[in-house]
């Protein structure tokens, strides 16, 4: 049985990272029901001027596995991270294993390359505001039916020209993100996030927000 929840604010609390899958292929309806939600999401005039590339057969699962093992060389030394000892069973060490199992496994596991049309007038996070919707929507899709899902850098560093080639995505498109899904080894969420007085101001930069927190 997988952890299905039609409730939003279940969805929404829950819907944590997972970088641990199991071999359970992710099936087309369910997949496709993902992709369905990617394609509500808001953009700017309503363009809709993004693609979504799924990631499956085993040539291209191949070269995502090689894209991922880019995306690891660089971010290694920039968090300081390395792989954990056999008996450290620390927080951090818990996250750097799921870590380093989800680049040792990416040439496994189904996933979505999303691309967002280039416009001249608009500046590359201008037009991540017409993709990134599309991509949490997918995540929380996802999350409604059960699947685990991790938005991952491996379309960015020296991942981002392996996958435009192997794909043939045209120099005039974004590489916006990349999203590895299937199903997760473990349990959904519930989230750890900082609380809101940290988050949240009013009116002003540094005015607290303390009565429409506690009101």
């Amino acid at each position: 049985m997988h952890a299905e929840t039609r409730d939003v604010w279940d969805v929404m609390s829950t819907a944590r990272t997972i970088r641990r899958f199991t071999d359970e292929p992710v099936n087309d309806a369910t997949l496709r029901r993902c992709l369905e939600a990617a394609s509500w999401a808001p953009s700017g005039a309503n363009a809709q001027a993004w693609r979504f590339v799924v990631l499956r057969s085993a040539e291209q699962r191949a070269i995502v596995g090689k894209a991922a093992a880019h995306a690891l060389a660089v971010i290694e030394p920039v968090y300081g991270m390395t792989r954990p000892a056999p008996g450290d069973n620390s927080l951090r060490a818990r996250n750097n294993r799921a870590t380093y199992e989800l680049h040792d496994r990416a040439a496994e596991f189904t996933s979505v390359l999303f691309t967002q049309k280039r416009f001249p007038t608009a500046s590359e996070l201008l037009l991540g505001g017409s993709i990134f919707p599309a991509m949490q929507n997918f995540l929380l899709a996802a999350r409604a039916q059960g699947l685990g899902a991790c938005l991952t850098s491996w379309a960015s560093y020296d991942g981002e020209q392996v996958l435009r080639e192997a794909v043939g995505v045209p120099e005039d498109w974004l590489l916006a993100g990349h999203i590895v899904v299937g199903w997760p080894k473990g349990r959904h969420g519930p989230l750890r996030r900082r609380p809101l007085e940290q988050l949240v101001n009013l009116d002003r930069w540094d005015a607290p927000a303390t009565a429409l927190l506690t009101g």
